[in-house]
């Protein structure tokens, strides 16, 4: 085509220069010349816009192969995480096997410890009832028994179980121990802890140095009593002094020092009962 437009634009030059050409042929061959040059200007435009598209669709491949490659990475990582989900998914089924061993296992203790808590609840109870029916009027004012966490205390005071200063137990003491011990008889599954407790006035006596000495003393005499005058299994009785250390009352009045001299009978189930529940629990790992 550029050819052609090149051959009619050198006729037309020697038809003009020539003078042989009329007005109406030169006339012609112009606009010809003309269209033929639109024509020619067109074809560059759609030979450069060609070129440009071909560059397109190369850059448009090279982003689809890229693309490719992205999405077989993903489709890999894809895959990878599927098979670790897979995996924790078995693992997760074993967990959940054992979480659920380990919820039955701890049900079943504590099924044995309220059965354990329900036993101990209604035997303080029979304890008590039993205990506070056998005293009289008299007695009731000089023994206190409370139930105290699962615990029978029984607090006798000081003035009627010993004279001032001394550990020895009271003739008159001997009823109201006597009864105690029936009860405590009839409970062979409860241990005895026997604790003396005094005042913080100083004990001014030659073999006893201080009140720790008297607290200690006073307790281990009320355990030889139930023991040998009332047959109670050593093996069930403990002495424990804790002399001015354990108040519950104030000090600085006499009836509260009054109070603090006391004897405490302690009844609680026997300590190998809980250490058994304490085996038998479930191991948390």
């Amino acid at each position: 085509m550029r050819l052609r437009a090149l051959t009619i634009a050198a006729t037309v030059a020697l038809l003009a220069f020539s003078g042989c050409v009329s007005s109406k042929k030169y006339a012609a061959l112009q606009t010809e010349h003309d269209t033929l040059k639109r024509d020619y200007n067109a074809s560059q435009v759609e030979l450069a816009e060609t070129r440009a598209n071909g560059k397109s669709l190369e850059s448009l491949l090279a982003q689809a192969r890229a693309n490719n490659e992205e999405l077989k990475r993903n489709y890999a990582a894809l895959q990878k995480s599927l098979d670790n989900s897979i995996s924790q998914n078995t693992q997760g089924n074993v967990n959940i096997s054992k979480l659920v061993d380990e919820i039955n296992a701890s049900n079943r203790y504590i099924k044995q410890l309220v059965q354990a808590k329900s036993k101990s609840d209604s035997l303080n109870l029979a304890l008590t009832t039993k205990l506070t029916r056998s005293l009289d009027a008299n007695e009731m004012q000089e023994v206190n028994v409370k139930v105290l966490k699962g615990v029978v205390y029984i607090s006798l005071a000081d003035n009627m179980l010993f004279q001032s200063g001394s550990y020895e137990v009271n003739e008159r003491a001997m009823e109201t121990l006597g009864k105690i011990a029936k009860i405590i008889k009839d409970y062979d599954d409860y241990d005895v802890l026997v604790e003396g407790n005094t005042d913080p006035v100083p004990i001014n006596r030659t073999n006893i140095r201080n009140n720790w000495d008297l607290s200690a003393l006073r307790a281990s005499s009320i355990v030889q009593v139930l023991q040998k005058d009332f047959d109670i299994n050593p093996s069930r009785l403990s002495a424990a002094g804790r002399g001015e250390y354990n108040p519950i009352a104030d000090n600085s009045t006499e009836l509260g020092r009054q109070r603090n001299r006391r004897t405490e009978i302690i009844i609680t189930p026997k300590l190998d009962q809980f250490l058994d529940l304490i085996d038998k629990a479930p191991n948390q790992e």
